[in-house]
């Protein structure tokens, strides 16, 4: 069995063109995206472990945010998860599996979470 560190960030509230009905192609609309991403853990952590030896949290941030290409509408929010996956299995090769789940804000009625939740392992 392999041990692994799993790296989140949570609730992540970004603005993304995306959605297949009329009412939803020509304004970004707010997704609530949170990240899981499975890391090689090193042997042993000592307090003076460098970064190096792990993940930057921030590099999971900027997968949902700045590397989300500007401009591109995505029909589904499958293929915004697929993005973000992506972008970080080509940042690091330590990362082994990333989970991506997106509640679409605007569709919810009763404060409902609806939406999607991925998952894909390194190939």
């Amino acid at each position: 069995m392999t041990d692994t560190l799993t790296l989140e960030v949570n609730d992540l509230e970004v603005d993304v063109l995306t959605g297949i009905y009329s009412e939803e192609t020509h304004l970004p609309q707010p997704l609530r995206i949170s990240i899981a991403a499975d890391l090689k853990i090193q042997e042993h952590y000592d307090p003076d472990t460098p970064l190096e030896d792990s993940k930057n949290y921030m590099d999971l941030k900027h997968a949902a945010t700045d590397a989300l290409p500007e401009g591109v509408h995505f029909k589904l929010i499958e293929a915004v998860a697929d993005q973000i996956i992506e972008t970080l299995f080509l940042q690091d090769k330590t990362v082994l599996r990333v989970t991506v789940k997106i509640v679409k804000l605007l569709i919810a009625e009763k404060g409902e979470q609806i939406g999607i939740t991925m998952s894909r392992n390194r190939k």
